[in-house]
């Protein structure tokens, strides 16, 4: 995807499965919401959600946003293709600049270390400060975050609020999923992409925003959120690409008899 002069590509990892009924509900509303939603299920009726990162090339910068979900294969999620997404696109881990994470759940960090060793041993990472406090600082900080996170502690950097982080990447702080998620706007030339992470992990999320994600550090704040960006990027020209949309592909807000619709791009 071009934006203006820059170009934003998705990286693919692998793929998930969860039961929707267990991670997404409205829990003010009798019956079986999904009902209305079937065509975002798989044929057996689980909830697919891809998993990967995106890359952005600004100026001599290679910027990841995001690093997948590794090399886990659990049953529930499977990656291992970030590298090979990555050389697909001419880059090898080498070339990367930057790495920034929308928040710190596993499946956005696979690829941050493998096995206590750096991936990307010539980027800065860079995340913002209340998820590295509650991930990797908190005294309930789970062991797994740490090992993880820990190795990247001379490479990183910490942002707290909203800021540029380079020419065309600006950070949002927009908590409720983790207290440090970010949404990154990408933006050149009158053109703009939203990258919001698990801002919303199915589109079904964005058109109806009251809807709460299992596992939500806190839902009040993360629909708060969601509701509020709906409510500025319905009926604009910014394409939105989450973290787990199908495909990774990018869509857009509009409004249809009064209410929100999630269009993918290709058929605007």
């Amino acid at each position: 995807m071009k934006i203006g002069s820059l170009l934003l590509e998705s990286l693919v990892d692998g793929a998930g499965h969860e039961d929707p009924r267990e991670v997404l509900f409205r829990p003010e509303i009798p019956g079986d919401p999904w009902d209305d939603h079937t065509e975002l299920l798989t044929e057996d009726g689980n909830l697919e959600l891809s998993v990967g990162g995106y890359l952005l090339r600004t100026g001599d910068r290679n910027i990841l946003v995001d690093a997948g979900v590794g090399t886990i294969d659990n049953g529930k999620y499977r990656g291992g293709q970030f590298l090979e997404s990555l050389k697909s696109h001419g880059l090898d881990p080498d070339d990367i600049t930057d790495v920034v994470f929308t928040h710190l759940h596993f499946d956005h960090v696979g690829w941050a270390t493998k096995k206590g060793a750096v991936v990307f041993e010539n980027a800065t990472y860079r995340v913002h400060k209340l998820d590295w406090e509650h991930f990797v600082e908190s005294p309930g900080a789970e062991p797994g975050a740490v090992r993880k996170l820990k190795p990247l502690e001379s490479r990183l950097e910490l942002f707290a609020g909203d800021l540029t982080l380079a020419p065309g990447l600006d950070a949002r702080h927009t908590p409720g999923h983790t207290p440090g998620s970010t949404t990154f706007i990408v933006s050149s030339e009158g053109q703009r992409a939203a990258l919001i992470g698990d801002l919303a992990h199915t589109p079904v999320e964005l058109i109806e925003s009251h809807w709460h994600f299992a596992f939500d550090f806190d839902s009040v704040a993360a629909a708060t959120v969601r509701a509020d960006f709906v409510r500025e990027f319905t009926d604009t020209d910014t394409d939105i690409l989450a973290a787990h949309f199908p495909g990774m592909q990018a869509g857009r807000l509009t409004t249809t008899n009064g209410a929100p619709r999630w269009v993918y791009t290709k058929e605007n």
